[in-house]
């Protein structure tokens, strides 16, 4: 029989901050797969474990390894960072699916198994305070797999509609100015430059920093791939140092 293929957000990777299920996923699993960063930040715990490792944009390689293995009867932990369904490995492990079950009968949606992670758009918000304590929105800013146009239209929408933003890989080194371009489309969509901002790098990992400012200063900052960068609404503030967003309660 094929064995499970756990599907394990891991959050950023310390284990204080992942969930007792992502962990005893990778406990009882026979074989660990996973980008090789990721499998750098978990290895010191299981020394005895079976590594199976790709580099960035091998993710379909890593999907069809985890397959292969549970076809010869293991069970497989894939560990994603953050939480493996928001911009994770769990929908293209679901899309290849119907794949293996047309090729072996051992296969069937029983054999996948999501387990949720801590994903940066809440641990950076307990960093920086209450940023996302009312309607907000996720948007990537890489256009690896998303067409820019796409994710020009969805900040303009983000804005019309008065959330709170939580932006995901907001700069690479072939994408080192993306961010500003970003916080150019959201203030001529209608948001202030005043609006309050913040960011958080390294969350929950070695070297974490974080930095609260106003949007026009974010326009000019620097970040990197491991940055999570918050644009509040139009209500949110920053108070002693905070990014807080209010929920709507009389105070």
């Amino acid at each position: 029989m094929a064995g499970k293929i756990y599907i394990v957000g891991m959050g950023p990777g310390f284990k204080s901050m992942m969930t007792e299920d992502a962990f005893n996923a990778m406990e009882k699993a026979d074989v660990i797969v996973g980008y090789t960063v990721y499998i750098d930040l978990v290895k010191e715990h299981f020394p005895n474990k079976e590594f199976f490792t790709t580099p960035m944009k091998k993710e379909i390689e890593r999907c069809r390894a985890c397959f292969d293995f549970a076809l010869e009867g293991k069970t497989v932990a894939f560990i994603c960072s953050g939480d493996a369904g928001i911009y994770g490995m769990a929908a293209p492990m679901y899309e290849l699916l119907p794949e293996y079950m047309n090729n072996s009968s051992d296969f069937s949606e029983d054999n996948l198994i999501v387990i949720p992670g801590v994903t940066s758009a809440i641990s950076g918000a307990a960093v920086l305070g209450a940023p996302i304590n009312h309607d907000f929105c996720l948007i990537s800013l890489s256009d690896l797999l998303t067409p820019w146009e796409v994710i020009e239209k969805r900040l303009k929408a983000a804005v019309m509609g008065d959330f709170s933003i939580v932006l995901y890989n907001p700069s690479s080194k072939k994408r080192h100015d993306y961010l500003e371009k970003a916080c150019d489309i959201l203030m001529e969509a209608g948001a202030s430059k005043d609006r309050a901002c913040g960011y958080v790098e390294n969350i929950g990992r070695v070297g974490q920093n974080s930095h609260v400012c106003t949007l026009s200063e974010l326009k000019s900052t620097q970040v990197n791939m491991f940055t999570t960068v918050f644009v509040g609404n139009s209500n949110t503030r920053i108070i002693s140092d905070k990014l807080v967003t209010p929920r709507g309660y009389k105070i």
